[in-house]
């Protein structure tokens, strides 16, 4: 594990971790830190031995959202920039090819919930809590509205939202806004079965279904459907979906050819 900037970077078994590493500030997103999480996104993308990846936050926190000091004492301009880079991390998160996954133990708020929302899945410990509480201090959380308008039904969103109230584990996983809830001394091991599951998957068939979904949920639903009928066709005739059905048919444990690529020894593919 090694350190850039503000995140810790690991990578275990086809299995990246990036860890938020601003333990004092309950792991706040400064603009250092947000720009390190970019680079490390960037680092996680191009690393072709990494299948999955997970956020986490170090300390008692996941994120509690903006340096609230830094945008304070900010200039406009910095504002913006602030801002701007966190809306292009957040998408980046939601873009990347390869899943995310959000790892949540302790308090997500504001733009930390942003965060959460903006992964692909979110497993939290039963002492995380969540909210967009930007109405208690006068300022609305229109950017954490954008994946959690996206994430959860309007009207659980609109509460969060209005209300600025936190939200338990338990009630953020009703609403969809995260996907399991364990003990905090589980949470280790359940994201890292999540993670190790779809790791084994084949990776070209990951990336092109993540596409795919990202690209038909906001057409309409002829469109939607032509997108999809489109990529399963690209899908059937790939080297994925050949060996797949071939490992089907033949009653065996598939080999995904992707997985020959960036496994040491090809015998544990």
């Amino acid at each position: 594990m090694f350190q850039e900037d503000s995140v810790l970077i690991s990578v275990d078994d086809h299995i990246g971790t990036l860890t938020l590493n601003r333990p004092p500030s309950r792991n706040a997103l400064s603009l250092n830190l947000l720009e390190s999480l970019d680079h490390a996104l960037d680092a996680m993308e191009s690393d072709p031995t990494v299948r999955v990846v997970v956020i986490a936050g170090n300390g008692p926190a996941f994120s509690a959202g903006h340096d609230l000091a830094e945008l304070h004492s900010a200039t406009p301009e910095a504002a913006e920039q602030i801002f701007n880079t966190c809306s292009t991390v957040m998408m980046r998160v939601s873009m990347l090819t390869k899943p995310v996954i959000a790892k949540v133990a302790g308090v997500a708020t504001a733009a930390g919930c942003q965060l959460v929302a903006s992964c692909d899945l979110a497993i939290a410990s039963t002492s995380a809590r969540f909210a967009t509480p930007g109405v208690n201090i006068g300022l609305f959380c229109s950017t954490p509205a954008v994946p959690l308008a996206r994430t959860i039904a309007p009207k659980h969103a609109m509460r969060m939202l209005l209300t600025g109230e936190m939200v338990s584990a338990d009630e953020a996983h009703r609403i969809g806004l995260v996907n399991d809830v364990v003990q905090p001394e589980d949470l280790d091991s359940a994201v890292g079965e999540l993670a190790a599951t779809i790791a084994a998957k084949p990776s070209a068939v990951i990336r092109a279904g993540k596409s795919a979904l990202r690209h038909q949920m906001s057409r309409p639903l002829d469109d939607a459907y032509a997108i999809a009928s489109q990529a399963m066709c690209e899908g059937l005739n790939a080297p994925a979906a050949h060996e797949g059905i071939s490992a089907f048919l033949e009653k065996r444990e598939p080999r995904w050819p992707d997985h020959d690529l960036t496994d040491p020894d090809p015998d544990l593919g």
